[in-house]
């Protein structure tokens, strides 16, 4: 079948590089299971990928990067070494806590699915909806959560 006239022909062909016997077509991908430089935010270090047993006493729940010297942690997505979110020492991680529990409700229980509740948040925070995750917020950040998420449970009560 030949292009329509006026139009170049948009087909490309994708050349195949064999590696070692392998005819596959050479790409380049990311090792989701290689561990990565997690750097901790504290004090400038190299986090370690490791167990979370070491930070939940025994009980594991997969891989963590940990930066000892601050007990600041992130956990993986399931089967891979890529972070949640970044390290958290205690304060971070309770000021997450806090948002999560103020938040979750929204999408979990409330009117609204979780994309469109993050998108929300998103406008509330003034942030682009890409960078609106609360794995990646900061204490300040985890508060505004909260305070966005109290002022619209508020807002609903009036209403009702």
């Amino acid at each position: 079948m030949s292009p329509k006239p006026g139009r170049k022909n948009r087909t490309r062909k994708i050349e195949k590089v064999p590696k070692k016997g392998n005819t596959r077509t050479k790409t380049k991908k990311t090792n989701k299971r290689k561990p990565q430089v997690v750097m901790c935010p504290y004090c400038g270090g190299r986090s370690e990928y490791t167990s979370s047993r070491e930070v939940y006493h025994g009980k594991d729940y997969g891989m963590i990067y940990l930066c000892r010297p601050c007990e600041a942690y992130v956990g993986c997505h399931q089967g891979t070494a890529i972070p949640l979110g970044r390290l958290a020492n205690a304060e971070l991680r309770s000021a997450k806590m806090e948002a999560h529990r103020m938040f979750d409700p929204l999408w979990k229980d409330g009117d609204m699915n979780r994309h469109n509740a993050y998108a929300w948040l998103a406008r509330e925070l003034g942030l682009p909806t890409r960078y609106c995750h609360i794995g990646m917020f900061d204490v300040d950040q985890c508060q505004k959560v909260v305070e966005a998420c109290v002022s619209l449970v508020n807002k609903k009560f009036r209403e009702s």
